[in-house]
């Protein structure tokens, strides 16, 4: 029973919902603890799974195993070819032993369920785990498994999987390419280190900068998490830190692929619609989310947990509209409700959830105003915003509009902005070419430009969820929001824009009185035109830097928008009053201010040498 502990500790220790947290929490640590199996009895499981002399295959490999663990133990080896390779050899006589210990659990089980008196049955439990471990024995299926998951997740740049040897893998053997990286643990180590001498730059370099490197690990690993979850659907199912690395390239390895889970299309929605709901304080859609992932049991009085929930959860503060409180926090308030009210714990539920904790336990050790909301955030909301599916869309007009379809700005400013952060935001293909976000205006004052990234996404490729979006909001809520004190920033930002659109058709217009100097600049126009060069001193006075503005005043789809909206608005015309009069306002600004950039462009370009031209008045305008 000794030699299985450990298995059957890591399992239950994603299953809280069945021993509680706080020993979830302890045998989540049990892992690489079970002592080595002689070499020589290694090399003999190898040469019978093999068929030959292990000299045949290999030209090297360890004298020691590089790790330990239940069911095997992995040593480091080179094949014939030249090839690294990480060489997995099972523990002999396994099966029966794994047999019998997972048939003592069922009874114990069975026997913890009359004494607790619980209504679910922990034995189904039992059943699961031998499966699962019964599988384990056939190294066959766990090297199908890494294949497939490396077919899921290959295109993925910031993920590395390796690749299986075939020819190498047997039932008790498994050969995989050797993975070369740092593990978490040894830069959790370095990180944590109080052994550096005083005025030890070049060590507390080392520490500054493993980290660096660790906490880049964290946030690629929440990432891959909420990929596997909501991109994939298969999930690592040992997802402890021990089987985690971080290349050289940068990118975050995984190993052991023994049992993998794979999740239904409509958990995948439900668990994206959850991590929404938990942000937006929203219980009751959260508890309809949950009811949807088979968590929330049948007849359950879901007034009484929705209050429950609030209780437990109405506290947490938000900062930049993300809650504001560490992941393992919430997630021990949920499962307080959970347990209260017997829910059910899937695998795959459990597995996410365990990750992204244990992910936050090792960030949070390096750096303890780590969030992992604040990681996760905006990989959801970037799924939301461009993925056009009715299941997304579903999720995005129940935060965004209202019942009665009235829009709700805030949120939408909200989406945008923490969409625009992480490594999450990739390219967005606009309608002219391909545009990266990083071109964007970036941040001011600390403030995503929402208005610059609103008008690159609408007309893009990805923004049809967008489009979708407004055409369904009712349109006088979209002009009530667009004139509220609280769309200040928005307008501002949009006059911006309009002066860069005039300030662009001045300088087209005027041609040669606008000189080209060696360090002039290209601005695009309207797509396929001759590209028109800018002074220095119109860069530095110019807001942004290459957007094809003709191309979106002339997108059709985005006609028909605003000319839906308007005629919905009509119907209002204090509204409508209110709106022509701050749009006047706004193109009055934007004509100023275009003009003030064109004398200034004039002014460098004829008078560029003397010494009274306001130069610091030109850069801050």
């Amino acid at each position: 029973m000794h030699l299985l502990a450990d298995a059957v500790g890591q399992s239950l220790s994603t299953r809280p919902d069945i021993i509680g947290p706080e020993i979830s929490k302890a045998l989540s640590e049990l892992h690489d603890q079970i002592p080595p199996f002689p070499r020589p009895l290694a090399v003999k499981i190898i040469e019978e799974e093999l068929g030959s002399p292990i000299g045949s295959f290999f030209s090297y490999i360890s004298e020691e195993p590089v790790a330990a663990a239940s069911f095997g133990q992995v040593y480091r080896g080179c094949t014939l070819d030249g090839s690294d390779v990480a060489v997995k050899v099972q523990r002999p006589n396994l099966r029966h032993v794994v047999v019998r210990d997972v048939y003592i659990l069922r009874l114990g089980l069975g026997l913890l369920q009359k004494i607790a008196k619980r209504k679910s049955d922990p034995r189904l439990y039992a059943d699961e785990l031998g499966k699962g471990l019964v599988g384990e024995l056939d190294y066959t299926l766990e090297a199908a498994n890494a294949s497939q998951f490396l077919d899921a997740h290959s295109h993925f740049s910031f993920m590395q999987v390796p690749k299986v040897f075939q020819h190498l893998t047997r039932k008790r053997v498994l050969t995989m390419e050797w993975m070369v990286g740092e593990s978490s643990t040894d830069l959790l180590s370095i990180t944590t280190s109080s052994s550096i001498k005083h005025g030890s730059k070049y060590l507390e370099r080392q520490k500054v900068d493993a980290k660096r490197r660790l906490l880049d690990l964290v946030n690629k690993g929440v990432e891959a998490s909420l990929t596997q979850l909501l991109e994939t659907g298969m999930l690592h199912a040992d997802p402890h830190p021990g089987n985690l690395r971080y290349t050289a390239s940068g990118r975050i390895g995984f190993l052991d692929f023994g049992l993998l889970c794979r999740m239904e299309k409509k958990h995948q929605f439900a668990m994206l619609a959850s991590i929404v709901h938990i942000v937006n304080g929203d219980w009751s859609s959260l508890l309809q989310a949950l009811t949807e992932m088979d968590v929330v049991r049948p007849g359950t009085n879901i007034r009484r947990v929705t209050m429950d929930l609030e209780d437990a959860l109405g506290e947490v503060e938000l900062k930049d509209g993300i809650p504001d409180i560490k992941f393992s926090r919430v997630l021990g308030k949920i499962w307080s409700v959970a347990l209260k009210y017997h829910f059910r714990m899937p695998p795959y539920y459990t597995l996410v959830l365990r990750s992204l904790a244990s992910l936050e336990g090792l960030a949070v050790a390096a750096d303890p105003s780590f969030k992992t909301f604040e990681a996760a955030y905006p990989f959801v909301v970037r799924k939301l915003l461009t993925e056009n599916s009715a299941e997304t869309r579903k999720i995005l007009h129940s935060v965004v509009l209202n019942r009665k379809k009235e829009f709700r700005w805030e949120r939408l400013a909200l989406f945008m902005r923490v969409g625009a952060t992480g490594r999450s935001l990739q390219l967005v293909e606009a309608s002219s070419g391909e545009t990266s976000l990083d071109n964007l205006p970036s941040r001011t004052d600390g403030v995503f430009d929402v208005a610059y990234l609103l008008l690159r996404l609408l007309p893009s490729k990805d923004g049809v969820v967008l489009r979708r979006l407004i055409m369904t909001a009712d349109g006088a809520s979209l002009v009530r929001a667009a004139v509220s004190k609280e769309a200040k920033a928005f307008r501002f930002q949009l006059c911006k824009i309009i002066a860069d659109i005039l300030y662009q058709r001045m300088v087209k217009a005027l041609g040669q009185l606008v000189p080209v100097s060696q360090y002039s600049y290209k601005l695009r126009l309207a797509g396929g035109q001759q590209n028109t060069e800018l002074h220095p001193s119109a860069r530095l006075s110019a807001s942004s830097t290459v957007y094809d503005y003709q191309s979106l005043l002339s997108d059709r789809r985005l006609k028909l928008i605003l000319s839906k909206i308007l005629n919905s608005a009509r119907k209002e015309p204090a509204l409508m009053l209110r709106f022509y009069w701050v749009s006047f306002v706004t193109f009055i600004a934007a004509s100023a201010l275009a003009f003030h950039r064109l004398l200034i462009s004039l002014s460098a370009a004829y008078i560029g040498p003397a010494s009274f031209i306001p130069k610091r008045f030109a850069i801050s305008a």
